[in-house]
C-alpha cells in the first residue's frame, strides 16, 4: 500500500479537463407485472478524471443500476452518458465490449474468480480478448500486476488456497491488468474484516494516487470515508453530493489497529 498523500477531488490537473464520467437526464425504468419502477429518475453527474467517489444508498435507491449503466452492463432508457469522451448509447455491441475491455476495470464483493485456473491465470483473462499484446507480454503485466497487489508470491495459488482479502486482491490486479481509466468496484469490502478492508481501500488508494479514476459502491459509512466524494442515492435521485476535503487514509489507520505493524 501506499503512503502518498491522497488527493482532495478534484485538485489534480486532470480534474480541470473533460469529465471521464458524464451523464444528463439519465432513466432507467423496469417492468414488473403491470407495475412501472423507476429506478434512475433523470440523473445529472459528472464525475472527474483522478476522483475517489463512494456511492451510497439503501436497497433499491439505484445506485446498483447506476453502477451497471456506468460499466457498460446496462443501457439506460433515457438519456446521455458519455464514457471518456464517447457516447456510449451510440456504440456497437463490438464496441461496447471493447469499451468494457480497454477503459475499465470491474470489481465485485464476490471476487468472481475462476476457481479451476491460478491467481496469475485470473489476472490475465481480460488479455486474452486483446488482439495487440503477445502471450508472453500478457504475462509479465499480470505479473506485475500480482506483485503490485502484493502477491508476488502467490501467483500459482487458486483461489481456495488464498484468503478472502487475498482473492480480492487478485480481482484489483485483474482489474488493473489493462491499464483501465475507470475502475469500478460494487461493495468490494462486503465480505472482508476490518483489516482484510482497510487494505483493499489502500490498494485502490494506491490506485487513485496513480491517476485511475475510482468508483466505488458501498453501504458502509466508514468504507465512504476513504473517498474524496461521496454521492448518495435515494429512491432513483441523487440527494446527496459532497466533497471530503480530509479522506482518510488506509496506512494511518491500518497502524491505529497494530501500531508496530507497517503496510506492505
Amino acid at each position: 500500500m501506499t503512503d502518498a498523500p491522497i488527493r482532495a477531488a478534484g485538485s489534480s490537473p486532470g480534474a480541470q479537463s473533460a469529465p471521464i464520467v458524464s451523464v444528463r437526464n439519465l432513466t432507467k425504468t423496469y417492468k414488473m407485472g403491470e407495475v412501472t419502477v423507476e429506478a434512475l429518475r433523470k440523473v445529472d453527474l459528472d464525475i472527474a478524471r483522478g476522483e475517489f467517489v463512494a456511492i451510497s444508498g439503501a436497497s433499491g435507491s439505484g445506485k446498483s443500476t447506476f453502477m451497471n449503466i456506468l460499466g457498460c452492463l446496462d443501457a439506460p432508457t433515457g438519456g446521455k452518458y458519455v464514457l471518456d469522451g464517447r457516447e456510449v448509447e451510440s456504440l456497437s455491441r463490438d464496441e461496447l465490449s471493447l469499451m468494457r475491455n480497454r477503459k475499465l476495470g470491474f470489481v465485485f464483493q464476490s471476487f468472481n474468480l475462476l476457481s479451476r485456473t491460478t491467481a496469475l491465470e485470473n489476472v490475465e483473462l481480460p488479455l486474452l480478448y486483446r488482439k495487440d499484446t503477445r502471450p508472453a507480454d500478457n504475462h509479465e503485466k499480470a505479473l506485475a500486476a500480482l506483485r503490485a497487489v502484493g502477491l508476488g508470491e502467490r501467483v500459482h495459488h487458486h483461489p481456495n488456497q488464498l484468503s478472502g482479502g487475498q482473492q480480492q486482491r487478485v480481482a484489483i490486479a485483474r482489474s488493473m491488468v489493462n491499464d483501465p481509466v475507470l475502475i469500478l468496484a460494487d461493495e468490494p469490502t462486503g465480505n472482508l474484516d476490518t483489516r482484510s478492508s482497510i487494505e483493499i481501500i489502500g490498494l485502490f488508494q494506491g490506485l487513485n494516487v496513480k491517476g485511475i479514476t475510482i468508483v466505488l459502491v458501498t453501504h458502509e459509512p466508514d468504507i465512504a470515508s476513504y473517498a474524496g466524494r461521496l454521492i448518495v442515492f435515494r429512491d432513483g435521485n441523487v440527494v446527496r453530493d459532497e466533497r471530503n476535503p480530509s479522506p482518510l487514509r488506509a496506512s494511518d489507520e491500518l497502524a491505529k489497529l497494530n501500531p508496530a505493524e507497517k503496510i506492505a
